[in-house]
C-alpha cells in the first residue's frame, strides 16, 4: 500500500472499480506527484478515463480509497465535492467546446458559472488565458472556424480559467498534425511549470509523452503494469510493458483474436506439432 505524503496531490489506495461484473480497476495503488506532469498510458478501454471520473467524484470506488489532497473523494458530500472540483480543470477529448459560443465566451463560461467576478475582470482573465495558449487574437471566432489543434488550445484556456491546482487532459495529443501536437505537448509542460500545476494526461503518443512527463503510469488488465520515470518504465522487464513502449504488433496482446486454429477452420490434414507432423482425419 502507498503511504500518504505531502508530495502527492492525488492518491489511489488499493482501489477497485467496475461496471457490474466487469472489473475495470483491480486493487490499484497509485501516487500522482504534486507539481509534476504524469502520463496515463495503456491499451484503449483499460480504465484511464475511469481514473479521471474517480478523481472528480463522478464514479465512486467499490473498495479502497481515492484521495485528493488527503481528502477521501468517495466520502465527500455534495458541497465538499463541489469545492474539490473547483480546484480541478478538465480538458475533454477533442476539446468539447460549446458550438454556439464564441472562443471568448467558451473560456469565460466557467468564470461566469462559478464566480461573481465583474465582466471587466472576466475579460482580463479570459484574454490572459487565451494569450497563454497563443490565441488571444482568435477570441471573436466561433468553434466552427478554428482547427482541431486550436480547439484543444481553447479548451485548455477554459480548463485553466479558474486557476486550478490539478488539470486532467483526456487524450490531448490524439489526432493532431505534427505541429499542433508539438504545440499542445509544449503547452502542457510549460503551463504546468509556470502556473505550479499538477497535470495528468492520457496519451498513446509515446515519443512526446515520454519527453514532457515526469512520471508515467501504464495500466493493463485492470492493474498497474508499470509506474515511474519515463526511463524506468522503458527499462521495465514486464512483457506487456515492453510490447507497449516498443510498439510491437504481437506479444502478450496478440495480433490474432482468439478462435479456432487455421487448420481447424480450413480442414487441413497436417498440423505441425513441435517439429513433427500429425495427420488429421478428414472432417
Amino acid at each position: 500500500m502507498s503511504t500518504p505524503t505531502s508530495e502527492s496531490l492525488v492518491e489511489f489506495r488499493n482501489l477497485t472499480f467496475g461496471y457490474g461484473d466487469r472489473v475495470i480497476l483491480d486493487d490499484i495503488s497509485v501516487v500522482v506527484p504534486r507539481g509534476k506532469v504524469t502520463a496515463l498510458m495503456g491499451a484503449s478501454g483499460g480504465g484511464k478515463t475511469t481514473m479521471f471520473r474517480l478523481i472528480g467524484g463522478q464514479n465512486r470506488a467499490q473498495s479502497g480509497t481515492m484521495l485528493f489532497d488527503s481528502q477521501d473523494v468517495g466520502q465527500l458530500d455534495q458541497a465538499g465535492l463541489y469545492a474539490a472540483r473547483r480546484r480541478m480543470g478538465m480538458l475533454f477529448q477533442f476539446g468539447a467546446l460549446f458550438a454556439d459560443l464564441s472562443v471568448y465566451d467558451n473560456v469565460a463560461f466557467p468564470l461566469r458559472e462559478h464566480t461573481d467576478l465583474s465582466e471587466p475582470l472576466i475579460r482580463d482573465i479570459v484574454l490572459m488565458k487565451l494569450n497563454a495558449v497563443g490565441l488571444r487574437g482568435a477570441r471573436k471566432l466561433m468553434p466552427s472556424q478554428v482547427s482541431g489543434g486550436m480547439a484543444r488550445r481553447i479548451a485548455l484556456a477554459r480548463a485553466i480559467a479558474l486557476d486550478p491546482e490539478l488539470v486532467m487532459y483526456d487524450e490531448p495529443l490524439t489526432g493532431l498534425d505534427p505541429i499542433s501536437l508539438a504545440i499542445a505537448a509544449d503547452l502542457i509542460r510549460k503551463l504546468n511549470d509556470s502556473m505550479g500545476l499538477t497535470s495528468i494526461f492520457v496519451s498513446h503518443e509515446l515519443e512526446k509523452t515520454f519527453e514532457i512527463s515526469d512520471h508515467v503510469i501504464i495500466l493493463a488488465n485492470g492493474k498497474i503494469a508499470a509506474q515511474g520515470t519515463p526511463q524506468q518504465v522503458c527499462q521495465s522487464s514486464d512483457p506487456l510493458v515492453y510490447q507497449y513502449v516498443n510498439a510491437l504488433a504481437d506479444g502478450p496482446v496478440r495480433f490474432h483474436y482468439p478462435g479456432p486454429t487455421i487448420f481447424e477452420d480450413f480442414g487441413l490434414g497436417t498440423v505441425p506439432v513441435q517439429g513433427r507432423e500429425h495427420r488429421r482425419s478428414a472432417p
